[in-house]
């Protein structure tokens, strides 16, 4: 019995397709052969969440999301359906993180805890979110805005020295020009100097004749300078020998004492007779003080009364001078 072509091709096309299906399954990391458990875990959010997305352990691969349903009411609640080797024991503290990577990929993470039971096929798992790539980009919010407006900075400096350009173009060439500007006032200088400096030489010949003219003349002064402090010396020499001959012609008169200078320096009488007179007039003095009615009567005062008034001023100059102690 022959087998048609028609036939034969059926037949090869729903072996394809068979195999298909469980290759493209199998690459998904869906194994028909093992046995697995179904656990559900109750989301919030899934952040884009899709079916076949692997759950790890440890970083080992044990599960898919087989499946995702919302349930809607009061509150809206995303039902996330797992698959996992039945040879994984969860218990009742295992938490299934959603987590993702740094393309986007999306995952759930599996963190087992120390639990008090094991849960059965069908328990429903503690759940989170793990922030991942989101938390990092969080914190590098800061540093990104930091870097735009230093970004916008640059960007204005840079527009700044464009426009500068055209100003420093002109200042280079401004600068280019300089050396053969310094160059031309080298040169006009150094013609100033070498004609100064010839002037200086004519100058200095000129001057070196003229001091030689010059000390005869020189010479001269300096004769008529010695010879005036010479004469100035002998007239001064001449005053002095004579004020000194009219000293010793006064000295002389004094010691012949036949002058009234000379008696007073030699005799004691006009003392003895200065003496005497200070004398009278300290006795005559007195003499009023005891007898003013010689003198005074009938107007003055008499001798007891005088006393009188002379004890009363003691008394009161001891009374001062006691208070000035105290």
């Amino acid at each position: 019995m022959r087998i048609s072509k028609e036939v034969k091709v059926g037949v090869f096309m729903v072996v394809a397709l068979v195999l298909l299906y469980f290759g493209f399954n199998f690459l998904k990391g869906i194994d028909f052969f093992s046995s697995q458990k179904k656990y559900y875990a109750v989301y919030d959010n899934i952040d884009k969440l899709t079916e076949s997305n692997q759950i790890f352990l440890n970083g080992l691969a044990v599960g898919r999301v087989s499946d995702i349903s919302i349930v809607q009411g009061k509150v809206n609640k995303v039902i996330v359906e797992m698959k996992i080797d039945t040879d994984v024991i969860l218990n009742d503290k295992t938490t299934a993180i959603l987590s993702s990577d740094f393309l986007g990929t999306k995952s759930i993470l599996l963190d087992v805890g120390k639990g008090d039971k094991n849960l059965k096929q069908n328990d429903t798992l503690l759940s989170a979110l793990d922030k991942g790539m989101a938390e990092l980009l969080e914190q590098a919010a800061p540093v990104a805005s930091s870097l735009q407006a230093t970004l916008v900075k640059v960007n204005n400096i840079l527009s700044n020295l464009e426009k500068n350009t055209v100003q420093l173009d002109k200042m280079f060439a401004e600068l280019a020009a300089t050396p053969k500007l310094v160059n031309g006032t080298l040169v006009l200088t150094q013609g100033k100097i070498t004609e100064l400096s010839d002037a200086a030489k004519q100058v200095a010949g000129n001057l070196n004749g003229t001091l030689a003219d010059l000390k005869p003349t020189l010479q001269n002064f300096k004769i008529l300078s010695d010879s005036l402090k010479d004469l100035r010396l002998n007239g001064t020499l001449t005053k002095a020998e004579q004020s000194i001959s009219k000293l010793n012609e006064t000295l002389s008169r004094l010691n012949k004492g036949d002058n009234t200078m000379s008696k007073l320096m030699t005799e004691d009488s006009l003392y003895v007779n200065l003496n005497t007179l200070i004398k009278d007039l300290d006795s005559l003095a007195n003499h009023f003080n005891k007898h003013p009615k010689h003198f005074l009567a009938p107007l003055g005062k008499s001798s007891r009364k005088i006393e009188k008034a002379l004890a009363k001023e003691k008394e009161e100059q001891k009374k001062t001078e006691e208070q000035k102690k105290n």
